[in-house]
């Protein structure tokens, strides 16, 4: 590692399914970050094969190392419900992980989260250098609850945040300095613990509760997410595919080019080919069944007398 070059630290979190598109990512990153910085890449993890361990420790270059941080007993009260699933269908708790990056690495008093269903045709540099202030949180609006009104009518009356305000949490530029005066990881413990709140997005809906107020609103080509509702962002830096819109199960996403330019060159292809070649009609049907469940269920959330809404809104609870 160069002493004289300023580290910038970046935070993943996978299990084992998402090996494959963590090392597109990481390779899409890492090919266009600039060289002026050494970057120390962060996996938080649960579950993962010696097989993709040995794969992802290989994506090191000279100017970027890799460590593998397993996450063992650190959520054991957070269990397989509803209202804790990813996409309303599947359960991990890897998303919860970024909740307790300020913690775990006080080193840092600024770093950068990301999700690993994404592609990095922009200078990551260029992110890290973007100046927070006193805002605990850099973030994009998410474009879909702006457009979905049963979405926005969840971030409006469960989460209590405008739509337009209401971030998406797959990428975050953070403030590890604030959040961790602020008890970030503790505040939300004892929140879940207190209250199971209602979510569609779970890490997603309590970062935005929590946090509201003391964000900064990054510009829509740092996440620029598959959207039918908006014009495709032009020249994006970062691309996103949250949801189900995902290149390596479907034809013609939006943003797919991205992707498949640097999953052709990666060591995961093969598998990425076999998980798009294995994906059936059933599996179609079943996204289209749960992303409904997920739009349904956003006509319901801000309908309880325990919100996220009400609690910090009635001063029950304060934000951070």
């Amino acid at each position: 590692m160069k002493k004289n070059k300023k580290i910038i630290p970046i935070f993943f979190t996978i299990d084992n399914d998402y090996a494959p598109f963590l090392g597109v990512a990481l390779s899409s990153m890492l090919k266009n970050a600039s060289k002026v910085y050494q970057y120390k890449v962060f996996v938080l993890f649960q579950g993962l094969s010696i097989k993709n361990k040995k794969k992802l420790y290989g994506l090191a270059v000279e100017n970027c190392e890799i460590q593998l941080f397993e996450m063992k007993d650190q959520l054991n009260i957070i269990t397989d419900r509803m209202s804790n699933r990813l996409r309303a269908d599947y359960f991990t708790l890897t998303i919860y992980f970024r909740l307790f990056i300020p913690a775990l690495f006080p080193e840092y008093n600024k770093g950068i989260y990301l999700d690993s269903d994404i592609v990095v045709p922009g200078d990551i540099s260029e992110l890290y250098q973007t100046p927070l202030g006193e805002n605990l949180l850099g973030a994009v609006v998410d474009p879909v609850v702006a457009a979905v009104p049963e979405l926005t009518r969840h971030a409006n009356l469960c989460v209590g945040v405008e739509s337009d305000k209401y971030f998406n949490s797959g990428v975050l530029l953070m403030n590890l300095e604030r959040l961790r005066e602020a008890r970030i990881e503790q505040r939300f413990l004892e929140l879940y613990h207190k209250y199971h709140f209602d979510c569609i997005a779970p890490d997603q809906d309590y970062l935005n509760a929590m946090c509201k107020g003391k964000v900064m609103y990054l510009p829509a080509s740092w996440d620029a997410m598959p959207s039918d509702a908006a014009k495709p962002v032009e020249n994006p830096k970062l691309v996103h595919f949250n949801l189900f819109a995902k290149p390596w199960y479907y034809d013609n996403i939006q943003y797919e080019q991205y992707f498949w330019t640097y999953a052709e060159s990666s060591v995961f292809l093969k598998e990425i080919m076999t998980i798009k070649e294995a994906y059936t009609d059933k599996d179609r049907q079943s996204d289209r069944e749960h992303l409904d469940l997920l739009v349904s269920r956003g006509n319901a959330t801000g309908d309880g007398e325990v919100t996220f809404r009400t609690v910090f809104n009635e001063g029950k609870e304060a934000r951070l």
